[in-house]
Parts: C-alpha cells; sequence; structure tokens
C-alpha cells in the first residue's frame, strides 16, 4: 500500500510507517497533520486521481523540526578583488506516516 501527495511544492511517496522531510509545517512535534492532496493511492488496484483522488488523505505524526545542512554559494568576479559567500538552511519537519485514508 501507497500514496503519491503533495506538500511544499514537492510529490512524495510514501507507506505507513515511512518517516520522510518536508518543508517545515505548522504544528509542535507530535501533533497530528493531514495531507489532502494526494495524487494517487494503491491499496490492492491503484486509484489514480484528476488531478486528485476525491476523500482520500495522508496522515501523520509531526517527529521534530529542524534545519537542514549548509549549503555554501560563492560570487566571485575575477580581477575586480570580488568574492561573497554566502549560507543557506532550509527549515524541515520530519513526519511519520501513520495512514493512507480512502473514503
Amino acid at each position: 500500500m501507497y500514496a503519491i501527495f503533495r506538500t511544499g511544492g514537492k510529490q512524495y511517496k510514501v507507506s505507513p510507517g515511512d518517516v520522510i522531510r518536508v518543508e517545515q509545517v505548522s504544528g509542535e512535534p507530535g501533533a497530528r497533520i493531514e495531507f489532502h492532496h494526494v495524487f494517487a493511492v494503491r491499496k490492492g488496484n491503484l486509484t489514480v486521481g484528476t488531478p486528485v483522488v476525491e476523500n482520500a488523505k495522508v496522515t501523520g505524526t509531526i517527529v521534530r523540526h529542524a534545519r537542514a545542512r549548509r549549503v555554501r554559494v560563492l560570487k566571485y568576479k575575477r580581477k575586480k578583488q570580488y568574492r561573497r559567500t554566502l549560507g543557506h538552511r532550509q527549515p524541515f519537519s520530519e513526519v511519520l506516516i501513520q495512514d493512507i485514508v480512502v473514503a
């Protein structure tokens, strides 16, 4: 059994029991969360939505909030003594997938 859904502009293929990293969502660790933009569900047979599956949702629990490893960006122009270093850390949430519901 698996489902394909969208959150944070990305699509994820999940099964119950998976722990995934998604763009940071609101809520405290331990809170339940539901994802309603489900594109496909496989429970025995495959159900594909147009574009989403009606009355389908993926439920999960927020495990933790954190920030990803630093991405370093270097801007450089030769012969001009110009050099800039920037960094970025993207916040994310880890979600434990509990159930896939199709009504």
